[in-house]
């Protein structure tokens, strides 16, 4: 019986000194939403055979590109081809300006 004790004793001394490694294994909710807000999304420009970075910037000029057509934001993923088209030829050649 004696050895019973032992064995329970050293139990849960065990799970007392590994409970707070697993606390430090999982990634809070704010730094997993962080993470996303800071990945860049690659969209590849078929017309031209190149990929651009569409972030924050490149979201930017084609708000601006919009604005200059005298049309209402529409997602680009959601843009007629046609347009997305018009938008990657004025892009390449307004490239230098922005």
């Amino acid at each position: 019986m004696h050895c019973g004790k032992k064995y329970v004793a050293s139990l849960f001394l065990s799970a007392a000194l590994m409970a707070p490694l697993g606390a430090f294994a999982m990634a809070g909710p704010q730094d997993d939403h962080e993470r996303h807000e800071e990945q860049v999304r690659r969209v590849y420009d078929p017309y031209h055979k190149d990929y651009h970075n569409w972030d924050r910037a490149e979201d930017d000029v084609y708000r601006h590109w919009l604005e200059g057509r005298h049309v209402a934001y529409v997602d680009f993923e959601h843009l007629k081809k046609r347009d997305q088209q018009a938008y990657w030829n004025w892009r390449h050649s307004h490239e230098d300006r922005h």
